[in-house]
């Protein structure tokens, strides 16, 4: 790629007074952003915006789960789409790398890239042209892509299904409780993520130990909605994860284990996560999976979740 004009200025907001100058450019968390930055989600010195005179030509932002934790993803990455190419991409990566030398200590992991984009977008042209720009950007910056995954929503009114009697549920006791039925999971698992991380090296207990250290251990819903699937005499075979985030009800995991799967377990352990949410009158419950785990899109599919989005996670290789 070209290098983006000189008469660039390329730099973080100063505080949240620029908040108006970060969102002349749109996205879809937009209406996210002036709350995670009252919370601590975003720091004005995360959120860089590539200028040209007064226009947004471009802007970058990472978010972080913890209030005073360092940044976790890179979760917005916005051009104006009115430029041409290469300058679009010029500008772009002066961006990108500008900010994330600012952002991302020397040495460090730099945060996974995400991104929504719609559920068509190979088959709309603006809204591919809008996607692979990025794609192309991160991929000159170095970046790989890890996965495309599908965006999933229960509405509120849709049916759900009685539990068959099939399954026994009883609520997750622990940590320990978790990831020992988590481990198993991890044995052909077909999330791009989990993957990554045996690949990497760790055992699959410690993928297991991972992901619940990262992604469970700080859900302020209660544990008590958490499942385990069991046989009627004892055995278990699955476990889901009701939950909610920063802004949504959500199944946050859900899994067989190996020796139970075939048997359309999935569907009774997904239908339980769905009713306990459901029994607090939400508007929806979100979830999503990887684009190549058909058996749990169809098991969604088949239990009226609508796929609503998509989303694609970029990541950058250590050296």
């Amino acid at each position: 790629m070209t290098r983006a004009p000189s008469e660039l200025t390329i730099r973080p907001l100063t505080g949240a007074d620029e908040l108006g100058l970060f969102l002349r450019l749109s996205y879809t968390l937009d209406h996210e952003v002036a709350g995670d930055l009252a919370t601590g989600r975003r720091r004005p010195e995360w959120m860089w915006v590539a200028l040209r005179g007064g226009h947004v030509v471009g802007r970058i932002a990472w978010w972080t789960g913890q209030e005073g934790g360092s940044p976790q993803l890179l979760d917005f990455f916005d051009l104006d789409d009115t430029l041409p190419e290469p300058e679009r991409g010029a500008i772009g990566l002066e961006l990108v790398e500008k900010a994330t030398s600012a952002v991302v200590p020397a040495g460090a992991e730099r945060p996974e890239y995400g991104r929504y984009i719609p559920p068509d977008w190979r088959e709309d042209p603006a809204a591919r042209d809008v996607v692979e720009a990025r794609i192309r950007v991160m991929e000159a910056s170095g970046a790989r892509m890890l996965v495309e995954r599908l965006r999933l929503e229960w509405r509120a009114g849709t049916p759900v299904p009685e539990d068959t009697g099939r399954l026994v549920f009883r609520p997750v006791t622990g940590r320990e409780d978790l990831v020992a039925l988590m481990t198993p999971v991890m044995e052909g698992t077909l999330d791009a993520h989990g993957q990554a991380d045996l690949a990497s090296g760790l055992s699959a207990r410690e993928t297991a130990e991972k992901q619940y250290d990262e992604e469970f251990a700080g859900l302020r819903t209660p544990q008590e909605w958490w499942r385990v699937a069991e046989l009627p005499g004892g055995e278990p075979v699955g476990f889901v994860i009701p939950a909610r985030n920063n802004y949504h009800p959500m199944i946050a995991y859900i899994g067989v284990l190996p020796a139970h799967r075939g048997n359309g377990y999935i569907d009774d352990i997904l239908a339980e996560g769905t009713r306990v949410l459901a029994a607090q009158d939400v508007e929806r419950i979100r979830a999503a999976t990887d684009l190549g785990n058909v058996p749990m899109a169809k098991s969604f599919e088949r239990l009226g979740y609508v796929n609503f989005e998509r989303s694609f996670d970029m990541v950058w290789d250590q050296p």
